[in-house]
């Protein structure tokens, strides 16, 4: 029986991911992350903020923030609040279907992508965007939004609430100010982007097709943030 119990194919979700038991780890750790990074803003002053919140015009120098932003926060719980709810009642499913590592790396690539997309669509030094700091999980949340809405496509699952909440966040992004929607663009395209490769991927190319999807939308942020940078002539001295 324990030869026969080792040599069993371990149990995996329609799209791969292994199945297992006990708490969501990958998405649990996320949230204790934000929140943890949260209490150090409050607690330093906004020290902590200022050391690792994104703006185009640190960027180029300090590239981590593209990513460390992600874990910030305004001051106001609200904010944090309804992002990780949002991560909540998304990632488990997520982690769940797709397996850690994957939704790992779809997280953390929408993070990137909502930095990016801020980066691409902030107009360059001569607007104010280029120099105002963004922070928040919106861009990674909205990548978990595009994700889902593929994956549920892809199992036979109603995906009309997920489009309604999609359609909803985006729009209070453009029409309250303050909100960064060209994060919430950023990272809902690379949602969609990876959504479509992990979900879609035939199984006997799973992996490979997963690998290269993360390694291609990897390669596509950097070299779309090096390119806009090129791109532009930042005035002597405004840099740091």
């Amino acid at each position: 029986m324990r030869d026969a119990s080792r040599n069993a194919p371990e149990p995996r979700t329609v799209l791969g991911g292994k199945v297992r038991g006990g708490p969501p780890v990958v998405t649990f750790t996320i949230i204790g992350l934000c929140v943890v990074s949260w209490i150090l803003q409050l607690v330093t002053g906004g020290e902590w903020t200022r050391m690792l919140a994104f703006a185009p015009v640190v960027g180029e120098q300090d590239p981590y923030r593209f990513l460390t932003a992600a874990f910030l926060h305004s001051t106001s719980p609200v904010h944090i609040l309804f992002n990780m709810y949002a991560l909540w009642i998304t990632g488990p499913f997520l982690e769940q279907m797709l397996g850690r590592w994957r939704f790992t790396a779809l997280y953390l690539l929408s993070a990137l992508g909502g930095s990016v997309g801020y980066l691409v669509l902030a107009g360059g030094p001569a607007e104010q965007a280029w120099y105002t700091a963004v922070v928040g999980a919106s861009g990674a949340v909205f990548g978990l939004f595009g994700a889902i809405l593929l994956v549920l496509r892809r199992t036979g699952r109603n995906a009309m609430q997920i489009v309604v909440l999609i359609g909803i966040n985006f729009a209070i992004g453009l029409f309250f100010p303050g909100i960064a929607w060209q994060a919430h663009l950023g990272g809902l395209v690379v949602g969609v982007l990876l959504g479509l490769a992990y979900a879609y991927a035939p199984k006997a190319q799973r992996t490979l097709v997963s690998v290269g999807a993360t390694a291609f939308v990897t390669l596509a942020l950097i070299l779309t943030a090096w390119l806009t940078y090129r791109s532009v002539a930042l005035p002597a001295g405004l840099v740091g």
